[in-house]
């Protein structure tokens, strides 16, 4: 019976399809003028389920107050036809094919999503508008149908909300429990999308069959018990619902541990059969549930007073989709209304292709096209009124704006609500109409909840998992290294020791559960494994996680997720060395050649500049030439020691003269420390300076097997592949290092750190030389997402913290240190570079002090010599400059009483005419100019 009606419902579609083609661009019939006096309406739903019961007696005054309500419709009266689909979606669809028959403007329903993907087709054909105030099913595209109209808020948010919940917790993996039909399939399909944007996923889909016997559900939740994870989330119908969490009860999956999460099927339980029975509310303690949001408002107070009244001698209690019901009947006739303004006309044309199916007993030839239909539709995506939801319209994608839930808990004999999700700024203790107003805030400091109590009336939040009670241990990949086998030693199938092993069972141990694993050796015993294929044999199933010695580098996190590094490593270069003695001009290698030069010239620098500055008022810098040479020289130099005897009087020569021994002390330091270091430590040299040496030479490179030196030095460093030398032990590293690249061998080696602080301690004639070059660390791999990883970090934290890491290091790494551990490659000589700000500031002070002292020079020589000028007449340039010269070489103190003696002179003069001795004031003058240099010379003469 059941297949004669599905290939029945499968005729009828089939049908329709056909007839789309022939009803397109058929003409309208106007023949009605003006209102009608009445307009048939359906409805089409389930009247016993727990939706139909209360969503019937919401339309049912809805109509009601819209037909006594003059402002709407004036003239005219709804008239509804109800049809009880009687949980048969088979049913529906005949309902749908009468009200067709009956020139039906609208139908109300279907209530299942099922049944509105099949009826939906036959609206698109007979152009008949199908509002659902139920059917959340997120495929009923506008695009497919566009004669459904969704009434209530679409699942997809639902599921955003969810989803945003699951990643608010920081968990990971959920397993959905649903109902195996369009509407449970779909919906669990958003929520995968909807989880993989927040990096999480479904882990295992658990489905129920439409109506599953109690052993099917035990059946299926024995399964979900032997998962990995915690996270449950339940899409199925509130008719049956409830008997999955008995079973789960039964199970005892309902206790500490477990994390339940119903979508809002079971908040329309919980209202509309309130109150429940003590063992149903016993089944559901603790579970998370979510309920659509519809503001606080008069309309809705006013409605739920008035609740009571309308179900007097029922239990059925108001439920978010009874108050969508209501709010769909208004929307109709608002749209009616505004169909009617607009000049629409009810009138049916019947298919062209009627007498084409009139054959049998079926009369599909009585259905007849709405010519109206796509007008009335125009008008209800268009109407914007406030209703008992709140405001009701649509958005241009045909979903009801402002889309919110809230976040319920059941909690003893109720529910309290522990807060709210909005499209507009996710989760939130906020009433979401507060949010409306200000710009989206999706901060993970602004996600709150209040707190959950959960299944087993624990408010700590559960971890979201646990080993499957499967049996099956974790399969633990450990690479057999031939080489370092203090680092992982394998000894046989089931023996596997090393400071990698002991590491591992270290964490383990401190974890609050516990862990059932195996370790399986990879790699052939004969050359060390890959660590990077060791990675991605994780991603592809055959190991659950990987130890040992593995580097995290890019590309091995883009496979799987890594611990916290419990060594520190990185890639060094390792070089012959050999040890490099004093000799005589052991004192000469502090400094590069271009220091030594540059600070030489600034000694004779700075020793002239003070003997200008100091020259024409300091009897110490006078003198003859050679020895005014001399001074120079001793002064410069003395510096270097601060033992110059000199003392300098003028103000711009104390100055130079301090700027100086600052740049002295900080050179004489610089030496001296250096010098020390090379003389007292003992030193190594090599031709090998570091990883840049290698770059830019020609020799062979050696690396250990396996390692991911390899394609670092050939992808990052671009060395070419031929130059790579692969190395199985550290006895063979040794011997290449021994030859060199001319015997065979190579010229340096790269690899890790680790591995070569254990390759060095017994290798005295080898020392890493340069720097590290690149910074990592060594961790354990798991899957993507693996919440063990987080858990096993967290672990070798405390390792660290408690000094049981160390330990460890020491127990399997810790060697007797090579004679050469406290020697040092040979020290970096001081580069001019090093102190170039010194001696560009002495540079500067320089030649700024001996511009003062020219202006000054200038001045002096202006106001001492502009009479004598004036009384010789206009003399050469080449005699000026000389004059100038002679006067700067003059001592100061001459030139200060000789202008005194003459404005003296001036003064007794004064009377007496200016033309009679001007001649002999100037012989005067050139007489005592003569005398002055000739006394002066006399001087010198007896200082020397």
């Amino acid at each position: 019976m059941k297949q004669q009606q599905q290939q029945f419902t499968m005729n009828i579609i089939l049908w329709l399809l056909a007839s789309m083609i022939v009803c397109n661009g058929l003409p309208l019939n106007a023949n009605v003028a003006g209102r009608p006096a009445v307009v048939n309406i359906g409805a089409i739903f389930s009247f016993k389920t727990v939706i139909g019961k209360a969503a019937k007696i919401a339309i049912e005054t809805a109509i009601e107050d819209v037909n006594s309500n003059p402002d709407i419709l004036p003239g005219t009266k709804l008239i509804l036809q109800m049809k009880d689909s009687n949980y048969s979606g088979f049913m529906a669809v005949v309902e749908a094919l009468l009200f067709m028959e009956r020139e039906t403007v609208a139908i109300i329903g279907p209530q299942s999503s099922v049944t509105a993907h099949v009826i939906s087709h036959i609206a698109n054909v007979l152009r008949v508008p199908l509002l659902s105030f139920s059917s959340t099913d997120p495929t009923l595209s506008p695009i497919q149908f566009p004669f459904f109209v969704r009434t209530a808020q679409n699942d997809l948010y639902q599921m955003s909300a969810i989803a945003e919940i699951i990643d608010h917790y920081g968990w990971r993996e959920v397993i959905a429990i649903y109902e195996d039909d369009d509407h449970g399939r779909n919906g669990i399909a958003a929520l995968g999308d909807k989880l993989a944007e927040r990096r999480c996923r479904i882990s295992y889909k658990a489905r129920l069959s439409p109506e599953p016997t109690r052993d099917e559900i035990t059946d299926v939740l024995v399964k979900v018990a032997l998962r990995e994870s915690r996270i449950l989330v339940v899409h199925v119908p509130g008719s049956w619902g409830l008997k999955v969490f008995s079973v789960a009860q039964y199970l005892g999956m309902l206790g500490t541990g477990y994390v339940w999460i119903a979508t809002n099927w079971l908040s329309t339980v919980l209202e509309t059969n309130s109150p429940l029975s003590q063992d149903a509310m016993d089944d559901i303690q603790g579970v998370v549930t979510l309920r659509m949001y519809t503001p606080d408002s008069q309309l809705k107070r006013r409605f739920v007073s008035r609740w009571s009244n309308l179900t007097r001698g029922k239990l059925i209690g108001l439920n978010t989709y009874s108050l969508y019901a209501y709010d769909t009947v208004w929307l109709l006739a608002h749209a009616i209304n505004g169909f009617f303004n607009q000049g629409g006309n009810i009138s049916f044309l019947n298919n062209s292709r009627a007498s084409e199916l009139s054959e049998g007993n079926l009369h599909l030839d009585a259905l007849s096209v709405f010519q109206g239909g796509n007008l009335l539709l125009d008008n209800i995506l268009n109407v914007n009124m406030k209703g008992v939801t709140g405001d009701f319209r649509f958005t241009s994608d045909r979903n009801l704006i402002h889309p919110a839930f809230e976040i319920i808990n059941v909690i003893g004999t109720g529910y309290r609500r522990v807060g709210y999700w909005s499209n507009h700024s996710g989760l939130s203790t906020a009433l979401p109409e507060t949010l409306w107003e200000k710009l989206p805030n999706r901060s993970s400091t602004s996600q709150m909840l209040h707190g959950v109590v959960w299944p087993g009336q624990t408010t700590q939040k559960p971890r979201g998992w646990v080993f499957p009670n499967s049996g099956r241990h974790l399969k633990i990949g450990v690479p057999h290294r031939v080489s370092y086998r203090e680092f992982v030693s394998v000894r046989g199938p089931d023996v596997i020791t090393g400071y990698c092993i002991d590491v591992f069972t270290a964490a383990l141990n401190l974890l609050p559960y516990a862990v059932p694993y195996k370790l399986i050796p990879f790699g052939d015993g004969r050359t060390n494994p890959s660590g990077t294929e060791l990675v991605r044999l994780i991603t592809a199933g055959v190991f659950d996680a990987a130890i040992g010695d593995i580097a995290i580098i890019t590309n091995r996190t883009k496979m799987a997720d890594f611990t916290q590094p419990y060594i520190e490593s990185g890639l060094v270069v390792v070089a012959p060395v050999w040890r490099k003695n004093s000799n005589a001009f052991a004192f000469l290698r502090p400094f590069t050649g271009r220091m030594w030069a540059v600070t030489a010239i600034f000694f004779l620098l700075v020793g002239t500049v003070v003997w200008i500055l100091e020259h024409r008022m300091n009897d110490e810098f006078r003198g003859p030439p050679r020895r005014q040479v001399v001074t120079i020289l001793w002064f410069s130099f003395s510096t270097w020691f601060f033992a110059h005897r000199e003392n300098t009087v003028s103000v711009l020569g104390r100055i130079i003269l301090i700027i100086w021994l600052f740049v002295v002390l900080i050179i004489n330091s610089s030496y001296t420390a250096s010098l020390t270091s090379i003389l007292t430590v003992q030193q190594l040299s090599s031709p090998i300076k570091g990883i840049e040496t290698l770059v830019s030479s020609k020799d062979p490179i050696g690396y250990q097997q396996g390692s991911f030196a390899r394609n670092y030095l050939i992808d990052d460093l671009k060395i070419d592949a031929s130059r790579l030398v692969a190395l199985n032990s550290p006895e063979e590293c040794a011997k290449a290092l021994k030859d060199g690249p001319h015997k065979g061998g190579v010229a340096a080696m790269v690899d890790d750190r680790a591995y070569i602080e254990l390759f060095l301690s017994t290798r005295c004639e080898f020392s890493i030389v340069g720097q590290e070059f690149t910074k990592n660390g060594w961790g354990f791999a798991f899957p993507r997402d693996s919440p063990l990883a987080v858990d096993m970090s967290t672990a070798i934290l405390k390792l660290s913290e408690n000094g049981d890491l160390q330990r460890i290091h020491d127990k399997w790494l810790l060697r007797r240190a090579c004679s050469y551990q406290g020697a040092k490659m040979e020290v970096d000589r001081l580069q001019l570079r090093s102190f170039w700000g010194l001696f560009l500031i002495c540079g500067l002070a320089c030649l700024i002090a001996l511009f003062l002292y020219f202006l000054k020079m200038v001045r002096q020589f202006s106001r001492h010599y502009s009479e004598e000028s004036d009384l010789s007449g206009q003399s050469s340039r080449s005699a000026r400059i000389q004059t100038f010269l002679s006067f700067v070489d003059e001592k100061e103190e001459e030139v200060k009483s000789r202008s005194k003696r003459r404005q003296m002179e001036r003064t007794s003069n004064r009377s007496t005419d200016d033309g009679s001795n001007s001649t002999s004031y100037s012989i005067r003058r050139n007489s005592e100019f003569a005398s002055n240099k000739s006394l002066g010379a006399t001087t010198n003469r007896g200082e020397v």
